[in-house]
């Protein structure tokens, strides 16, 4: 890793403006804005928290891997960075379906269309990151064969957004119980 720099929190930065302008269109179209804020904090929550243990696990996978402050510091960024694209795929699939609540909803194909969302964007961000010298990875770190990016980040955002939205899911139905409110 080359060290922290300003073109890398581009995206994340653009990302999070996007988050923000979402937050506030679905605040206004939510009835129940204590149940939409309620979901949101613990969405925020479960992410950031099962994005640090995965960043923290798979770093030794990257040459920039030290057992010292900086380094799981730059874990915590990241994961920081990994909440704010699942805090996008809440509210573009939100828009998509028309719904920021579409989790109490998952069908198969939802499912399929999540996974294939996030691989396709981590195998993006992975090759961009990467050929930009932003950092790189271990001989140990598995790769996706042809596409030459690694297995742990690809898989990393194909099976924990799903793991978040799930558990959120039953967040937001425990948030609903509470105040006797069905959400369609």
């Amino acid at each position: 890793m080359k060290g922290l720099t300003g073109d890398m929190f581009i995206v994340p930065t653009i990302a999070l403006m996007i988050v923000v302008g979402l937050f506030i269109l679905f605040y206004k179209r939510t009835r129940d804005k204590k149940i939409y804020t309620g979901f949101l904090k613990s969405l925020v929550i479960t992410s950031s928290l099962l994005n640090s243990i995965w960043e923290l696990l798979h770093s030794p996978l990257y040459l920039w891997h030290h057992d010292d402050f900086r380094h799981v510091s730059i874990c915590i960024l990241a994961s920081l960075a990994d909440t704010v694209m699942v805090l996008m795929l809440i509210f573009l699939f939100g828009l998509a379906f028309k719904n920021v609540f579409w989790v109490n909803h998952l069908t198969k194909g939802r499912i399929i269309v999540l996974a294939l969302v996030g691989a396709i964007g981590a195998t993006i961000g992975e090759m961009w990151h990467t050929s930009k010298g932003d950092w790189a990875y271990a001989d140990y770190m598995p790769l996706i064969p042809w596409l030459g990016v690694g297995v742990s980040p690809v898989l990393q955002f194909t099976i924990l957004p799903l793991i978040i939205f799930v558990v959120n899911k039953k967040v937001l139905q425990s948030l609903n119980d509470k105040t006797f409110l069905t959400i369609k």
